[in-house]
């Protein structure tokens, strides 16, 4: 079993982590996206040409939430309640937003220019925070299962970015500094 993925990307990290705390031995394949060799891979193997994605056998599956959704029935490990469905749709969401900025920024857009589609990113990544952060505070990402492993993933990528300053999400800082140590963070961590 192969996991296509980057040293960076938060998703294929979530994976990594998911894969690691469940025992399950997948061998992780780095592509440099931007590279046209590993672009042409990528390609090959996925018309979404997103990455993580998942070769096992004949299956090649695309997106994280599907390769764990594989995995966990593959491996017989807990299905998520619809409760942690909801709390990935909103990580994903914060996520996907960082994730344009990003893009924006390094395409030499101002992403502080006041346009519809930068306001739109900006106030969904603040509300998912001020959200997520409730959540934190209410104890709802207490077991670091596969919805947690998600939000670390998230904020430590957020932080790796230097996207946003945390501070000001108290619970979400604390989490973050939690699982900072945690051996299976650090294996993949993308500073190294």
């Amino acid at each position: 079993m192969k996991l296509y993925g980057s040293t960076t990307s938060p998703y294929a990290r979530r994976i990594q982590v998911y894969c690691l705390e469940n025992k399950i031995d997948v061998q992780c394949v780095f592509l440099d996206i931007f590279d046209q060799q590993d672009r042409n891979t990528l390609i090959s193997l996925n018309p979404t040409r997103k990455i993580p994605m998942l070769e096992d056998d004949q299956h090649v599956i695309f997106d994280s939430g599907v390769i764990q959704h594989y995995l966990a029935v593959k491996y017989n490990l807990p299905i998520l309640t619809w409760t942690q469905h909801n709390q990935l749709s909103i990580i994903n969401s914060c996520n996907d937003s960082f994730v344009e900025l990003l893009l924006s920024q390094r395409s030499g857009l101002n992403i502080h220019d006041d346009v519809l589609f930068f306001n739109l990113q900006h106030e969904r990544t603040i509300e998912t925070l001020r959200v997520l952060e409730e959540q934190v505070a209410n104890n709802q990402f207490n077991t670091f299962d596969y919805p947690a492993i998600s939000l670390y993933c998230l904020l430590d990528w957020i932080c790796f970015r230097k996207l946003f300053d945390l501070t000001q999400f108290e619970h979400l800082s604390k989490f973050r500094q939690c699982y900072q140590t945690h051996s299976h963070v650090i294996i993949n961590d993308p500073r190294q």
